[in-house]
């Protein structure tokens, strides 16, 4: 099984893995976890904020912010065009 992440495969996982415990050592890495978790909270946190400041906000000034209604129904009319237009082309495998 040929696993990659970001174009990265297991082996260079692997190396990166090792150059990062001899650079920091084994005892920093939890630290650098645990640091890079909080961040990554933080900014979580951050974006939730301000998607619900954008959502009151435009609720207030009654904005109608759920864009995803309209695109769906976009894409489930181009979708029934689509099989009304193939129906009588398709086969049964």
């Amino acid at each position: 099984m040929n696993t990659t992440f970001l174009f990265i495969s297991g082996p260079e996982i692997m190396v990166v893995m090792l150059i990062v415990v001899m650079v920091f050592g084994a005892d920093k890495i939890p630290e650098i976890a645990r640091g890079l978790g909080k961040g990554m909270r933080q900014v979580k946190d951050a974006t939730n904020d301000i998607k619900k400041e954008i959502k009151d906000s435009s609720e207030k000034n009654g904005i109608d912010t759920d864009v995803t209604k309209s695109i769906n129904k976009e894409i489930k009319s181009v979708k029934d065009n689509i099989d009304d237009l193939t129906g009588p082309i398709k086969r049964n495998f």
